[in-house]
């Protein structure tokens, strides 16, 4: 599934590791869902989503053919 963590990261000028302690997860994680190697739980997505003050949604975008 696409989403915008990288650039919103970016953006505030935080690494993996930061945002990582911020959501309470590992930079291993926060770099697996950079990549699209990993999908959030709804929880971590939710994390994420406030930590970065946007919805879901906005921040990660579903597509049908993402379905397992």
């Amino acid at each position: 599934m696409k989403n915008r963590v990288k650039e919103l990261r970016e953006s505030l000028g935080l690494t993996q590791a930061q945002l990582g302690e911020k959501v309470n997860v590992s930079r291993q994680a926060i770099n697996a869902i950079e990549k699209n190697k990993f999908d959030p739980s709804i929880w971590l997505a939710y994390d994420l989503a406030k930590f970065f003050n946007m919805s879901i949604e906005e921040l990660f975008e579903f597509r049908e053919s993402d379905r397992k």
